[in-house]
């Protein structure tokens, strides 16, 4: 088997694919993550995903590379990392009731024959009615400013939602496992 590089300095990431139980390394693809003038904020999530992937390749020419990119979109608006407190609160006021879409763009990109493969998938959240202080008393436990939507669904942030629609779950938190394994298995990585 080919190694296997996650193109991501992503704790979340990193956690989600030791799920898979396959040796990996981790490398950061350190890119500027900005939309290019007049992108679509789909289209720059997925171009960011075969960014990470082919800027680590030379390092790791025999290798399969995993470059995954996240947005969350609501009313069509995107909402990114909050950054700081002040910031998360406000985009979970903006959320409180609402449904709010995430995007996660996966590439899979074997650096030895330059054969890249690329999904999108889709997440729908819908979130409670929230109350400010419920809001305050989230953002203290969990401290979520570094999640799109201000909210972690694996940890406190799952008793901030109504539902969660998705065919790939582990999408929300960062890394599809499930269109990862069938990527792999493209590749002739057989899983368990």
């Amino acid at each position: 088997m080919p190694s296997l590089v996650l193109a991501s300095g992503s704790a979340y990431r990193r956690e989600l694919l030791s799920r898979l139980g396959l040796p990996f390394e981790t490398a950061s693809p350190h890119l500027d993550e900005s939309p290019l003038p007049g992108e679509a904020p789909l289209v720059t999530c997925e171009r960011l995903a075969q960014e990470k992937a082919r800027k680590i390749a030379p390092s790791h020419p025999h290798a399969l590379i995993i470059g995954s990119d996240q947005i969350a979109l609501l009313h069509g608006e995107l909402v990114g990392k909050p950054g700081n407190h002040a910031n998360a609160v406000r985009q979970l006021q903006r959320a409180s009731g609402q449904e709010m879409t995430f995007h996660t763009a996966l590439c899979l990109l074997n650096a030895e024959t330059g054969r890249m493969q690329l999904n999108r998938v889709v997440v729908t959240v819908q979130y409670r009615s929230l109350h400010p202080e419920q809001i305050e008393r989230y953002l203290a436990a969990d401290q979520p400013y570094d999640c799109a939507g201000s909210g972690r669904i694996e940890t406190l942030g799952i008793t901030l939602v109504e539902w969660v629609k998705s065919d790939d779950p582990t999408a929300l938190i960062g890394l599809p496992l499930i269109s990862l394994t069938s990527m792999l298995l493209n590749e002739g990585v057989v899983l368990p």
